[in-house]
């Protein structure tokens, strides 16, 4: 067998036309199409028109500001600064005084106080060294816990005080 016979006896059957050049098979298609973009344009046209009336009855546009501002309240904010700063300036700068503790962040409380602790990093789940935690309508800052007592305390303090004041600088000089 030649390859001329291998080829005539694989050759592919071609769809029935029928006389204007279509195939037969896609003017059945093209109908059920045609269907189905008629009935999308009065689904899509339906909603624009409902879409325009509900633009219509807003009062004021809302934006992105004022989202932000009201989903944040004034203590969630001071203590977001504080954390930030605090963290940045004892752990991620590896200071000696802060390498026996680790950061737990607690900004996201229901109790309305978003707070961190430095707790032992020997014992996650101990008793916190310290405790900085925010509260109220102004925000009011409060920290406590023995820390305070220890040689770092006069340091710890005024660095809370420089953040609490809306510095974000780790040494009292800067």
């Amino acid at each position: 067998m030649g390859s001329e016979a291998y080829h005539l006896a694989v050759r592919r059957r071609q769809p029935a036309e029928n006389g204007f050049g279509m195939n037969v098979s896609t003017i059945g298609a093209r109908r059920s199409e045609y269907r189905f973009r008629s009935r999308s344009r009065g689904f899509r046209a339906s909603l624009l028109l409902c879409m325009a009336a509900l633009t219509a009855c807003q009062s004021a546009p809302a934006g992105p500001a004022a989202v932000a501002s009201s989903s944040k309240s004034a203590a969630l904010r001071a203590m977001e600064q504080v954390a930030i700063t605090a963290h940045k300036c004892w752990f991620a700068s590896n200071d000696a005084a802060f390498r026996s503790y680790s950061f737990a962040n607690e900004l996201n409380s229901f109790s309305g106080r978003p707070r961190f602790l430095l707790v032992p990093k020997s014992n996650f789940g101990g008793k916190p060294m310290l405790v900085v935690q925010a509260e109220g309508d102004p925000a009011r800052v409060d920290a406590f816990g023995p820390l305070l007592d220890q040689p770092a305390g006069p340091r710890v303090s005024a660095d809370l005080k420089r953040w609490i004041g809306g510095s974000d600088s780790c040494s009292q000089t800067a």
